[in-house]
């Protein structure tokens, strides 16, 4: 069955969100995701056609691996997302788990989530959303800084998020605010990346028939 596109369900959070938040707290929000959007995706981002960036990472337990050893050479699609904290990066890998996993392994691929957040909050993204594909901890944006995807939250969005008593410092395994913008990556067995696709508005994803449309288009004999 098909699931509700991340476009829908990210406009039924939003209006979650608009009858329970401060609207100081909304206004914040709102003016962050303009502004990121404004300004669009950075130059010098990745591009098809080069190597996937690698570096040491962690698993949910702590332990200590690479990005390349993770994918142990098998086509993959990588996602670059915020936090444990984002409710826009739960709902997309809860969606990417119902949707991707299934056809991705079916055609000899796999799926890997990867954000800036500390071991425990990556165990937890797993656990709360029963994920079963890896999950990894890129402590200090080692990889996503490669890729050319970081971003920072805004004076005015830090300062909502203290109201909401979040603290993206204490999360981050390098104790600062930087963190990449949600980004979709598809590599091959050689680690060379064959699509890219990066959102500086975070309430918008990637969605699971682009990706597999992607995915199918890359590997196309």
């Amino acid at each position: 069955m098909t699931e509700t596109p991340i476009a829908d369900q990210s406009t039924v959070l939003q209006e979650t969100m608009a009858g329970q938040l401060p609207a100081e707290v909304l206004a914040a929000f709102g003016a962050e995701r303009a502004e990121f959007a404004a300004a669009g995706i950075p130059s010098g981002v990745a591009t098809p056609g080069t190597d996937l960036p690698d570096a040491d990472v962690l698993d949910v337990h702590g332990n200590p691996t690479t990005l390349r050893a993770a994918l142990a050479g098998r086509p993959a699609v990588v996602v670059f997302y915020r936090g444990s904290w984002c409710p826009y990066c739960n709902l997309a890998l809860r969606t990417y788990q119902t949707e991707l996993v299934e056809p991705l392994t079916a055609r000899g691929g796999v799926l890997v989530a990867i954000s800036p957040q500390k071991p425990d909050g990556s165990l937890s993204m797993r656990e709360t959303n029963d994920l079963t594909f890896t999950v990894l901890s890129d402590p200090g944006n080692a990889v996503a800084g490669k890729l050319g995807v970081l971003t920072e939250p805004t004076s005015d969005a830090k300062a909502a998020q203290a109201v909401l008593g979040l603290d993206v410092a204490a999360t981050n395994a390098d104790g600062t605010t930087v963190i990449p913008m949600p980004t979709t990556v598809i590599v091959d067995g050689a680690g060379t990346i064959r699509w890219i696709d990066v959102h500086p508005d975070y309430a918008t994803r990637s969605e699971p028939a682009e990706i597999l449309a992607a995915y199918d288009a890359a590997f196309r004999s």
